[in-house]
């Protein structure tokens, strides 16, 4: 009853789970996606109208172009006045300068008192009049201003522009106004530049008040279309002026569907869309692929991505960062490839890719290039265990993206000067960014718990310290160790297993046996037995410790769980025979403690699992065989792995009768390979 009890409560908790992670994954990517109306039309000028005939549904205005709009406005803004503040007291400092100066120093200049009062009623005159900065007033001139409004005293009063002095205007006008009584020669021995400043400057408020005023009654339209009026038909080209009806006709939709009830029908359409994809990935993951979809760390990571993924691109059509063409998407299938299977990488892409394209211009292309680079990422890249396959991807998947584009462009454009060169930047920086598809893999491996091939490989590289001190204290298990692996890996090539998993997990499956080395047969030399001295039910607590010893091995060299698990199940739940059969046959009629002659187990429950026990087993037994015939061994091999079939060690695991069948053959052919008399080689006679 509370086993029952039990199993409905984790149903409950996982069916939770998984609702909840649902609504996670459907919540993120809509919370992010942009919520601006778009045009249901893409068009350009001089390409055909792809859609069906356009009429008009409503009233509106043909806005003008930007180009004529910016060209008006700036004919308006020109004859706007421009106003400037005259500052009196600059020209009163200037001329009380002078005069003190004049008693100083210019007294035993100038040749008479007249000098110094044309000098001073020519200064109150430019003054009068107001002075430019050099600098303004050719900016003035630069902007083809006719008229500038001169505040005095809060009267505003034009003035030409054409009449306007700056101090170098000033400067001249004094030392020329009246050259038959006063010498330039020498008004200029005066300084005069010291007391010629600029005395206008630029009021910001005031002109800005009357631009805005000049552009007020400005329009913005140049025409209507009428609803019901017919705008363009299939097959017809965008011209200029139909682009503009277009333009306008998209701009006058788009603000007619930014009120409240438009954006939550929008928000409503975006929940619904996206909920049906990824309803659609989860129930393909369930029918297709219960594994991953019982397994909490592989649907993390597949919804993981694909929340990544559209948030990235929607944040950058949202802000109009760049092009998403940068974004290495066939990273994504790659990955789920490496830790998972090709069909779900593929279909991962598919709902990814289906997803992030409603927020861009041109989905079709988007989906067209995008779906062509991740089947060729995941074809090139069958089983990752080196960095060079991640080169060769990159440059495949570039490749890929130029040759579709292009062929795209050609159907399209129908001329090579009108193709875009800056598409072809975009893959190379996107093959670029795949290559670190190398480093991730290591980060979602410590993050998910998963182990990538690269990791297998570097971890069956017998040079590691691991297996290095294995092979130094206990070499007869590492000899029995790598011909288990080289048999576990045979196997699994023929009946399609991950061969590169069940040869990593052979090295490592009796690690445990460095504890007590010499408890063991194949560590033993000579005639020293140390079980001599201990009971069957000792003996038998030393050899079971040896996988409970080999997890804690495991820990402290921080091996992945996949590597732990055949640590725990070559043996499965199985006894140890030798000493159980042995206690039975000294104690006729009597029962023993089973526990204490049985692993702790569990039994297999993968494919790899299942051929590592088989193997262990048959290179194990084979090395007890008096001779080595082709019906000796066939004999063992049938006799091991009929045995364990029987005791039900391969109950729990995904592997079919046909499969064992496989197995067996494999193991007879190279056991026979192995164990093959050799040709006696003849003596030389004297």
């Amino acid at each position: 009853m509370n086993l029952l009890k039990d199993k409905k409560n984790f149903a409950y908790k996982d069916w939770l789970y998984k609702a909840l992670i649902f609504i996670a994954t459907v919540g993120i990517i809509t919370y992010f996606m942009p919520r601006d109306s778009k045009f249901n039309y893409q068009f350009d000028i001089n390409k055909p109208w792809r859609y069906g005939q356009l009429m008009a549904t409503f009233d509106f205005p043909i806005y003008k172009s930007d180009e004529v709009v910016k060209h008006e406005q700036d004919s308006i803004l020109a004859t706007a006045s421009s106003y400037f503040n005259l500052d009196k007291n600059v020209g009163n400092d200037a001329i009380n300068r002078l005069k003190k100066d004049y008693h100083n120093r210019l007294l035993y200049i100038l040749p008479s008192n007249d000098y110094i009062r044309h000098i001073e009623q020519k200064l109150s005159e430019v003054y009068s009049a107001g002075i430019f900065s050099s600098e303004e007033l050719d900016s003035l001139h630069q902007r083809k201003v006719q008229h500038v409004m001169i505040i005095d005293n809060k009267l505003a009063k034009q003035q030409s522009v054409n009449h306007l002095r700056s101090v170098k205007d000033a400067y001249a006008y004094i030392l020329h106004a009246d050259t038959v009584h006063y010498r330039p020669e020498i008004l200029r021995q005066c300084s005069l530049n010291e007391y010629i400043l600029p005395n206008l400057t630029f009021d910001q408020t005031r002109t800005k008040t009357a631009q805005d005023e000049a552009l007020q009654n400005y329009s913005w339209a140049k025409g209507i279309v009428l609803s019901g009026q017919k705008i363009i038909d299939r097959g017809e080209i965008v011209s200029k002026d139909t682009y503009n009806i277009l333009e306008s006709l998209r701009k006058e939709s788009i603000k007619r569907s930014e009120s409240i009830g438009q954006k939550h029908l929008i928000l409503g359409g975006q929940l619904l869309y996206v909920c049906f994809f990824v309803l659609c990935f989860m129930l393909y993951l369930d029918l297709f692929r219960k594994e991953y979809y019982n397994r909490k760390r592989s649907l993390a990571l597949l919804l993981t991505l694909i929340v990544f993924y559209c948030i990235i691109t929607e944040l950058m059509v949202a802000n109009n960062f760049s092009n998403v063409y940068i974004l290495p998407y066939a990273m994504l299938p790659i990955i789920i490839r490496v830790f998972l299977d090709s069909r779900t990488a593929f279909l991962t892409l598919v709902v990814t890719i289906l997803i992030s394209s409603i927020c861009l211009r041109y989905p079709h292309e988007f989906i067209l290039l995008q779906l062509a680079a991740g089947m060729v990422a995941i074809f090139s890249l069958r089983e990752l265990s080196q960095r060079s396959q991640i080169f060769r991807s990159a440059l495949f998947v570039m490749l890929t993206y130029a040759a579709v584009f292009f062929a795209f462009e050609l159907i399209t454009e129908n001329d090579l000067s009108k193709m875009n060169g800056r598409m072809y930047s975009y893959f190379f920086i996107n093959g670029i960014l795949l290559l670190f598809t190398y480093p991730l893999l290591f980060i979602l491996e410590k993050t998910f718990g998963f182990t990538s091939n690269v990791t297998l490989v570097e971890l069956s590289n017998i040079n590691n310290s691991l297996l290095r001190r294995m092979s130094e204290t206990v070499p007869g298990t590492f000899q029995h160790s790598m011909q288990v692996a080289n048999l576990a890996a045979e196997a699994a090539n023929r009946i399609n297993a991950n061969s590169q998993l069940v040869r990593t997990g052979a090295l490592y499956h009796d690690i445990g046996k460095m504890v007590n080395p010499a408890f063991f047969t194949e560590n033993q030399s000579g005639n020293i037995n140390p079980h001599k001295n201990l009971s069957y039910e000792q003996s038998a607590h030393v050899v079971i410790s040896h996988v409970t010893d080999g997890l804690k091995l495991a820990e402290k060299y921080n091996l992945p769980k996949v590597i732990k698990d055949f640590i725990t199940t070559h043996h499965g739940r199985g006894k140890t025979k030798y000493f159980y059969i042995s206690w039975k046959n000294e104690h006729p009629g009597e029962e023993p403690d089973e526990k204490l002659f049985t692993y702790p187990g569990p039994n297999p429950f993968t494919k790899e699992q299942a051929i590592l026990m088989m193997a262990d087993s048959v290179e194990a037994a084979s090395r007890s065989l008096h001779e080595y015939t082709e019906e000796s061994i066939s004999s063992l091999v049938d006799k091991i792995i009929d045995s364990q079939v029987a005791d039900g060690a391969f109950k729990e695991c995904p592997i079919t009768f046909k499969d064992i069948a496989t197995v067996k053959n494999v193991f007879k052919e190279k056991l026979k390979t192995v164990y093959h008399t050799r040709i006696s080689y003849p003596e030389l006679k004297k």
